[in-house]
């Protein structure tokens, strides 16, 4: 049985409405100057990164809503890991609560959510980037487009170059499909981004689909 979650601040303890309440959502997820390309974090005045500068990724816009710890890391993990899908409202809300989120949601044509392999999706029982995706625009969402088309080890325990390699072959795009990709403004959904690469190796995919504009969406980035 799936277990709601606790209606006490995960944080403080407090006991307000929703899994974080205000003060320590105003108190750790201020909005940060990130790179327009990648999410890191950047020194004020700044809208790229260096590597971004040097070599462009494929996703035209990447956003993300707070950074990959305290606290919000261990909610992510029992959003992902512990049977907590309920959650998945309340980082929506993060999400939106994000500069430039709510625009980008309102031009895309099409949420796509990070897709899981069959045996990820039986072991966890959901898939948390569809979650997130149907709380963000439910009307746009679309699960048929971005196919997985192997499974890959657990990409938080592998070096970069292990990544890369890993995911070759990993996505694919619908070719009955094609033409709901082509020309279209996509938004990638996803949970945690940490080095970009399944993000970055789906937005080509669908780059070579003939997707006009990508953006890749997450709750938190690591630093």
């Amino acid at each position: 049985m799936l277990k709601p979650p606790a209606s006490q601040c995960r944080v403080c303890r407090t006991w307000p409405t929703q899994p974080v309440c205000d003060p320590c959502v105003a108190e750790f997820a201020q909005p940060q100057p990130r790179c327009r390309s990648c999410a890191l974090l950047l020194p004020a005045g700044r809208t790229q990164c260096g590597a971004c500068l040097k070599e462009v990724p494929p996703l035209d816009l990447c956003l993300a809503a707070v950074p990959y710890a305290f606290p919000w890391a261990h909610l992510m993990a029992e959003f992902k890991f512990n049977e907590q899908p309920a959650l998945a409202g309340f980082f929506a809300h993060l999400l939106k609560a994000t500069p430039w989120v709510e625009p980008t949601l309102e031009a895309a044509d099409l949420l796509l959510p990070m897709p899981l392999s069959r045996q990820r999706l039986q072991l966890r029982g959901y898939n948390q980037a569809l979650l997130l995706a149907n709380q963000l625009n439910a009307a746009k969402t679309r699960t048929d487009l971005l196919l997985r088309m192997v499974d890959t080890p657990a990409q938080h325990g592998l070096k970069r170059s292990q990544r890369l390699t890993a995911l070759n072959q990993a996505f694919a795009v619908d070719p009955l499909k094609v033409s709901a990709v082509k020309g279209a403004r996509l938004v990638l959904v996803d949970d945690v981004m940490t080095t970009g690469a399944s993000l970055y190796t789906a937005a080509r995919v669908l780059k070579t689909a003939g997707a006009a504009h990508i953006t890749g969406l997450v709750v938190a980035r690591t630093e």
